[in-house]
């Protein structure tokens, strides 16, 4: 049987403000995005509560998704730094797009702008170290493989597209597009194939 989880993107950064691809680089929260992460917390600290069993708590390795995980542990009244990382969780490479906006590249790059918006899953950015959705969606899927008990996982916009389309069942350019909020946290029940937020 899967376990339930919860997962959390990381709250905002001025990159995400900028609409900026993030990607790997490693950003740290703004005012808003910390505010975001306590209030997650305050939430998730409920639904806990009314779980009433055990969680394991892993993030990305990256500085906004381990700073989004202490606050949120902060908040729930828990040790801020007790929980583990796993680089599986880590954003998908956007290469060496990282740091334009979409607006940047489409007076630079228009073609290939173009063919990622044409089929934006299987598109590989330009870039030795970049990663499309689709290979995102394998060290996603291994990660997936290796949880065995209830988790609290805090991870990035990309991460949570592939559980979208590993376990929703989701058409890969529809996951591609889902919005992924920053403010709310998605549950997430691999043996019924339900994934919301909530």
């Amino acid at each position: 049987m899967s376990p339930i989880l919860y997962v959390i993107r990381h709250g905002q950064t001025d990159w995400n403000a900028e609409r900026r691809l993030q990607g790997q680089k490693d950003i740290d929260l703004n005012a808003i995005g910390r505010e975001q992460a306590r209030q997650n917390g305050v939430d998730l600290g409920e639904i806990l509560t009314f779980e009433n069993r055990p969680f394991d708590f892993v993030a990305s390795p990256l500085r906004r998704t381990r700073e989004t995980m202490e606050i949120v542990r902060t908040a729930m009244g828990m040790p801020p730094k007790d929980y583990r990382t796993d680089d599986r969780l880590v954003e998908v490479s956007f290469g060496a797009w990282e740091g334009f906006t979409l607006k940047e590249l489409k007076a630079t790059e228009p073609d290939r702008l173009a063919e990622r918006k044409a089929h934006k899953w299987d598109f590989i950015p330009p870039g030795d170290d970049a990663e499309s959705y689709e290979i995102l969606s394998w060290r996603v899927g291994s990660w997936l493989a290796s949880v065995t008990e209830p988790t609290v996982c805090v991870t990035h916009g990309g991460v949570i597209r592939t559980l979208f389309r590993l376990i929703g069942d989701v058409e890969k350019e529809e996951a591609a597009e889902i919005p992924i909020h920053q403010d709310q946290i998605l549950k997430v029940d691999p043996e019924m194939k339900i994934i919301g937020w909530i």
